[in-house]
């Protein structure tokens, strides 16, 4: 059963990160993928949130639904490398830069935040 509540929450991190993309380039449409970097960003921080708040072995299914259901739909590492790949392929080399300086930077920070936040 955890594995169709996984599956579920996957499918519905998924949604989240397509509609995140989609409202940020319906309203200021550009090349540059900050809504990858934001959506990346905020899976990170709840990936810290749940990592430290749900630490009982009573909160393993609820863990495995939220950090690798919902957090792996929702954040995607393969995006982050692949979208600076395509727009270094377009001669946009600063951006391309930027964005596999500034993803881990900023998914880590997003980690670190989740985290103390999970510590009143």
């Amino acid at each position: 059963m955890t594995t169709l509540y996984v599956s579920l929450a996957g499918a519905l991190g998924a949604v989240v990160r397509f509609l995140v993309e989609y409202s940020v380039r319906r309203h200021h449409p550009t090349r540059r993928p900050w809504a990858t970097v934001a959506a990346n960003a905020f899976g990170c921080a709840f990936a810290g949130w749940i990592s430290y708040r749900l630490v009982s072995p009573l909160d393993a299914t609820m863990r495995a639904v939220l950090l690798t259901g919902f957090c792996g739909g929702l954040t995607t590492f393969s995006s982050a490398f692949a979208i600076p790949a395509i727009l270094q392929r377009e001669h946009h080399w600063g951006y391309a830069a930027s964005l596999v300086i500034t993803t881990p930077l900023l998914c880590g920070a997003g980690f670190a935040l989740g985290a103390a936040l999970a510590h009143p």
